[in-house]
């Protein structure tokens, strides 16, 4: 037997029946759930990046289950229901996609409509930003920065409010601007440092964090991505000094800083 998407809804009532459920499903709520979602998405976005598929479509699962539990509570409050949630999505990306659905019927057969990748994304962008007008409860105040999700990691935050601006041209022409602006923001918090001030030290560290986004942006680089597989180096590293010294019956508060740099350097020069 094969489980269907209809059997996980029924599932989903089953548990949050408030007679015969599960008392920890029948307890829980929209705010509740969301620290469990994004817990699911990074754990998608793990098994992607070490390519363990099997282990990708366990976790798909979880993350779908994310999807069927808010659209269980959105019937429970009255406000939308799963049917809802899916002609939602399945309308939106048929408007977003003219250049597949030239008449806006899902079930149109495939034509001839042939459009540039950069036309693509031009025109995508376009819908978006209607679609954004429509919703504005003020149109006249309606600004290039609205609906970039506040839950965003910030990385990936910055990176989608520097890509917003730099449509309306607010943004360095080349490279080289980019890099002088990473040493200006360095020098602010080397001054800021130097005056003592821990509030004006914490503004400038992000400044210049937000200027490292704006460098990766444009290297082509994902800053997201990118701190995460810096972050799978260090622990790599770090984990090759724990295990050279476990060798020699010490630990990292046992010796120098200099030979922990001399480890690390080995475990670069390793491959880690």
């Amino acid at each position: 037997m094969s489980y269907q998407l209809d059997d996980l809804l029924y599932l989903m009532q089953r548990l949050r029946d408030p007679l015969h459920g599960c008392p920890w499903d029948q307890q829980q709520s929209f705010a509740t759930i969301v620290p469990h979602t994004l817990e699911e998405a990074y754990e998608v976005a793990d098994a992607i990046a070490s390519e363990d598929f099997p282990q990708l479509c366990g976790e798909l699962g979880d993350l779908l289950f994310q999807v069927v539990y808010y659209a269980q509570l959105g019937r429970e409050a009255g406000h939308f229901d799963w049917e809802q949630v899916v002609h939602g999505i399945t309308e939106k990306l048929v408007r977003r996609h003219p250049h597949v659905f030239p008449d806006g019927n899902l079930r149109t057969p495939p034509g001839s409509v042939s459009l540039a990748a950069d036309q693509i994304k031009a025109r995508w962008e376009e819908i978006k930003a209607e679609e954004r007008a429509l919703k504005a409860e003020q149109p006249e105040q309606l600004s290039l920065l609205d609906d970039v999700p506040q839950a965003l990691p910030a990385l990936s935050r910055a990176q989608k409010l520097q890509k917003r601006a730099a449509r309306a041209g607010f943004d360095w022409p080349a490279l080289l601007p980019v890099l002088d602006k990473l040493d200006e923001e360095l020098a602010e918090v080397r001054q800021a440092l130097a005056e003592g001030q821990q509030q004006r030290v914490a503004e400038e560290v992000g400044d210049l964090l937000f200027s490292m986004v704006n460098l990766a942006r444009h290297l082509q680089v994902d800053a997201e991505e990118a701190l995460r597989g810096g972050n799978a180096r260090f622990e790599r590293r770090f984990r090759y000094i724990e295990a050279q010294l476990r060798e020699a019956g010490l630990s990292p508060e046992q010796v120098e800083l200099l030979q922990l740099d001399r480890l690390w350097q080995q475990a670069k020069d390793v491959g880690l």
